[in-house]
């Protein structure tokens, strides 16, 4: 029975082990963005939470189904790229930024006459974020 015990503790400490080491780079290099208007065109800054630019990062919207959707444009070397909503309909909008298998950011962007309201866009809705890391864990064991 001890044996039985002993051998649950280390399992069980195993796991919690790999959960943190397995948890720890996907934290280290998430992506952090920030929409802004400059000089009137709407500028997307990417940045790995380290503070590197989020260099060559896909950026598209979402279906409503939350599989990708258009590419809208890549992030420049200093992880910038300018977008245009002109031609979408009034409503909200899911952004994924793309920087690779565990390096995504999600933006809830609501857009009205081809402008994003800033004050109201949310950042990573959870259960994005959640499918993009399950996506990427079934990616890998194939």
């Amino acid at each position: 029975m001890r044996g039985f015990a002993f051998g649950r503790l280390i399992t069980t400490a195993a796991l919690l082990l790999v959960a943190i080491a397995g948890g720890s780079p996907a934290r280290a290099h998430q992506i952090e963005s920030a929409l802004n208007y400059l000089d009137g065109a709407l500028e997307l800054n990417s940045r790995f939470s380290n503070g590197q630019p989020a260099a060559g990062a896909v950026v598209r919207l979402l279906n409503p189904d939350g599989s990708p959707g258009p590419e809208l444009g890549r992030t420049n070397a200093d992880g910038q790229v300018q977008l245009n909503f002109a031609g979408l309909n009034d409503g909200q909008y899911e952004l994924q930024v793309d920087g690779g298998p565990g390096h995504r950011d999600y933006l809830e962007i609501p857009v009205s006459k081809g402008r994003v309201h800033l004050d109201d866009v949310v950042q990573g809705p959870l259960a994005l974020v959640l499918v993009g890391l399950l996506v990427n864990v079934r990616g890998r064991r194939r």
